[in-house]
């Protein structure tokens, strides 16, 4: 018996080895998401300060220090914006039981018109909004309390994300020195290739997705302040933040102004001036933000990008679908530079290929036929 010989299995067999093996790969995903999700994080936000780092070692500056020192500015940034972010956040909470009163009256409203035109019974109706408006309430101060509960398990988690940021920039050249010694020097150069695309696609992305995200904050508040609709600056940011989710988060961002534009405006034409808005800041969004601005070298098509948001958000939550771009551009970046995996990234890919052109052979059958 040759040993060299390799054991050929039938396609069932490979097929539900490797259902078996994609089954468990992502149920260690989800029962280690709290300690693989920051690590994750950590990891892209290490990618996105490195060139910052670099450049303080560039000018003399200890390795140390300047990890130090760009990990403090990164917090001063983020922590101003927290803090404006939440006192706009603090002021639409207080304002949300008049939200919810005036929204209801509305709704009262359009309902009673909406039963005397169709002959329907309002009562029913009415008591339906009274109930639901309790339960509103209620469900937003659950909400909150569950918010805030979380939040403080959440803040654990976070206070771990620039510890582990700080140990991947320090210890980066072992790191790099790892991967390239686990697949060997026959490999050397494309190992090297890919990890340096990889390194230029996440900071390309990420930092075009957060110039992008400011422009269209910029775009979405000036909108509403032209319109004179409340907490323009609070919604404009929540809508730059919803935009970065592909394809679904633009669909969410605008739903939250259009409800607060019926609930303050004496007219329903708010809501369409805000929608009309909207549509058209996405327009300048995807026709030259997004392809000036972002410019990642992977692009992925709509289908994959949808999906994997989607089961980014079923694994991780919130955070699955923020990572959940980055990931697959990672994933498509080392298909496209392992010949066997090739065709898969051409598949998450948005190159289209030529329609192919069927031939009219129905034609020459019944020609045949006919002879």
């Amino acid at each position: 018996m040759n040993i060299d010989n390799e054991i050929k299995l039938p396609f069932y067999a490979k097929a539900t080895i490797f259902l078996i093996g994609l089954f468990v790969f992502f149920s260690i995903l989800y029962i280690a998401q709290e300690i693989i999700v920051p690590l994750v994080f950590a990891f892209i936000i290490a990618i996105v300060l490195h060139p910052v780092v670099n450049f303080f070692v560039r000018i003399k500056i200890n390795r140390v220090i300047a990890i130090t020192i760009t990990l403090f500015l990164t917090f001063l940034v983020i922590a101003a914006f927290s803090t404006f972010l939440f006192s706009q956040a603090s002021m639409f909470s207080d304002s949300w039981p008049t939200l919810v009163n005036n929204f209801t009256a509305i709704l009262n409203q359009s309902i009673t018109w909406v039963s005397g035109y169709f002959d329907i019974n309002p009562q029913n109706i009415h008591d339906w909004i009274i109930k639901t408006k309790g339960e509103i309430l209620n469900v937003s101060t659950d909400t909150i309390g569950q918010t805030l509960v979380s939040l403080g398990n959440s803040l654990v988690v976070l206070f771990l994300v620039p510890v582990y940021v700080f140990i991947i920039l320090f210890y980066e050249p072992l790191l790099l020195d790892f991967i390239r010694k686990v697949f060997g020097k026959t490999n050397k150069s494309q190992v090297n290739e890919i990890v340096i695309q990889t390194k230029t696609v996440i900071q390309r992305y990420l930092v075009g997705l957060l110039i992008e995200a400011l422009m269209v904050a910029i775009l979405d508040a000036s909108a509403l302040l032209i319109l004179g609709i409340d907490y323009a600056i609070l919604l404009g940011i929540i809508g730059a933040l919803l935009n970065v989710i592909p394809y679904i988060g633009g669909l969410v961002a605008v739903a939250l102004p259009m409800m607060i534009a019926i609930a303050t405006k004496s007219t329903a034409w708010y809501a369409f001036y805000v929608l009309a808005s909207y549509y058209f800041i996405q327009l300048i969004d995807n026709n030259y933000i997004v392809p000036i601005i972002v410019s990642s070298k992977v692009k992925i098509n709509a289908l994959f990008s949808v999906i994997v948001v989607i089961a980014g958000n079923a694994l991780w939550g919130i955070a699955g679908m923020f990572l959940s771009i980055p990931l697959l551009a990672i994933v498509k970046l080392i298909f496209d530079h392992i010949e066997s995996l090739k065709p898969w990234g051409f598949l998450l890919g948005d190159t289209m290929p030529p329609i192919l052109k069927i031939k009219p052979i129905f034609k020459k059958i019944y020609k045949k036929k006919s002879i």
